[in-house]
């Protein structure tokens, strides 16, 4: 077999084997609804328990317009729930000041 052709070989076993590692990765299906009640879980439970802001202060900076998520938030739990459109939602919970939060 040729050099090149064995070069030609490896680099298509390598760019088949990037990205097959065991990490479990969330579907995203390009859903406008989903990415807004994400990141207004994860930047608003940021906001409140991380960077220790006021609730009205997390609203106008996690707001979007137009205002298609709901926010609840749950202290005790220290976590923060998004809704849009009764079929989308999220929830967000702080971990640790190093971790920050994260997606459920």
């Amino acid at each position: 077999m040729s050099p090149r052709r064995v070069l030609g070989v490896l680099a298509c076993a390598a760019a088949l084997s990037c990205g097959r590692g065991d990490t479990v990765q969330r579907p995203y299906d390009n859903n406008d609804l989903q990415l807004v009640t994400s990141y207004t879980a994860k930047d608003f439970c940021s906001c409140l328990f991380v960077m220790q802001m006021s609730e009205e202060y997390c609203r106008r900076w996690t707001a979007a317009s137009p205002a298609v998520a709901t926010v609840t938030v749950d202290y005790k739990e220290r976590s923060v729930q998004t809704a849009a459109a009764l079929l989308w939602g999220e929830k967000a919970r702080f971990v640790s000041e190093r971790d920050g939060c994260v997606l459920e």
